[in-house]
């Protein structure tokens, strides 16, 4: 295996409204996808900066997310750290490896040879960390449909790892928890005209049963 996302989940005593943690979260960061699920005996509250799968106009678009640095309190300082993530050859090597694993995604849904990356290790900021992301789409087969799309992403690389089926064994093997709804699922939408817009479940909270859960990853490198 060349690379896997461990995750641990955290929980504590939680008495508060959970919208309000959802507004405080849009507040401190403001993110491409959020939302606040309220279901009869949970809660997701989430603030995810990555796109699951797209499908819009015909095009199939996955943008793997992977390596991050903090904000910098400067714009000097911010720029420094920049060249430090860029330069990181475990995070170059990381992105490299999940680009490749989302280049294989679009093409299981897309029309032989119109898979392209349209964006490579570009650095987005966001208020609290930057992180290298790249781009992907492809033609969608027209003999597929948004189901088989989001089906062909999931689970989403950058949680999982690569080659994704070992990386999945591994998670299964190592983690003392199953990840359920809080982490690494999609939420969005599905339209009536067949088009498609889901985010992965990150940087969400999960309220049940007087508790908030949160769950975080990290992935691992084989040097």
């Amino acid at each position: 295996i060349f690379q896997v996302v461990l995750a641990h989940r955290f929980s504590a005593p939680w008495g508060q409204d959970p919208f309000a943690f959802y507004r405080s979260l849009r507040r401190g960061n403001p993110s491409p996808y959020l939302f606040f699920l309220d279901y009869v005996d949970f809660q997701l509250a989430g603030s995810s900066p990555e796109i699951l799968v797209r499908l819009k106009d015909g095009r199939v678009t996955i943008r793997p997310l992977a390596g991050t640095r903090p904000r910098g309190a400067t714009p000097e300082l911010d720029q420094a750290l920049e060249a430090e993530l860029l330069a990181d050859p475990k995070e170059r090597a990381e992105h490299l490896m999940l680009l490749d694993l989302g280049r294989n995604d679009v093409g299981r849904v897309s029309t032989p040879g119109s898979v392209e990356v349209t964006e490579s290790f570009v650095v987005e900021r966001y208020s609290q960390v930057m992180h290298i992301v790249s781009n992907v789409n492809g033609a969608a087969d027209p003999r597929l449909d948004a189901v088989d799309t989001l089906l062909a992403a999931l689970p989403a690389g950058t949680l999982s790892g690569a080659p994704k089926v070992r990386a999945m064994e591994v998670i299964d093997e190592l983690e003392t928890e199953k990840r359920g709804v809080g982490y690494g699922g999609g939420v969005g939408y599905i339209s009536a005209n067949g088009e498609a817009d889901i985010c992965i479940v990150l940087r969400t909270a999960m309220f049940a049963k007087g508790q908030i859960f949160v769950q975080a990853g990290a992935g691992v490198v084989a040097d």
